[in-house]
């Protein structure tokens, strides 16, 4: 078996496109279309998974009401600090900055995406 994706419900597909390919560095891949939303999915730079973004045709004004049971997503990067260059230059800001996790070097931090899904962002330590 083999995990293929998530569906997160969207709002604006314009600011949720932007923030995923431009701020996660995620590839849109195809789009489809169903009797009463668009799907938009959009691939990691690994190609090993995907998130879909739905958009329903009756969206509520307010945007959609998260709930208690989602955590967060969870990305790996490179370096922290270029990601905080990047996303000052970007205009987004971080929900919790880069912090170090576990004493040994690996930092992580959170931001959200315009609709408040949490993102957490895991720069590890590689020992040589």
């Amino acid at each position: 078996m083999k995990f293929l994706h998530t569906m997160i419900r969207v709002k604006d597909i314009d600011e949720s496109l932007k923030f995923y390919t431009e701020v996660l560095n995620m590839k849109l891949d195809h789009r489809k279309r169903l009797d009463d939303c668009w799907l938009y999915f959009l691939t990691d730079e690994g190609n090993t998974c995907q998130i879909e973004l739905t958009v329903n045709d009756e969206t509520p004004e307010g945007g959609y009401n998260l709930g208690s049971g989602f955590g967060h997503f969870a990305f790996a990067v490179e370096s922290l600090d270029d990601f905080s260059a990047k996303i000052e230059k970007l205009g987004y800001s971080y929900l919790y900055p880069p912090f170090d996790l576990n004493g040994k070097g690996s930092k992580i931090a959170f931001i959200k995406d315009p609709d408040g899904y949490e993102i957490e962002l895991i720069e590890k330590v590689v020992w040589g």
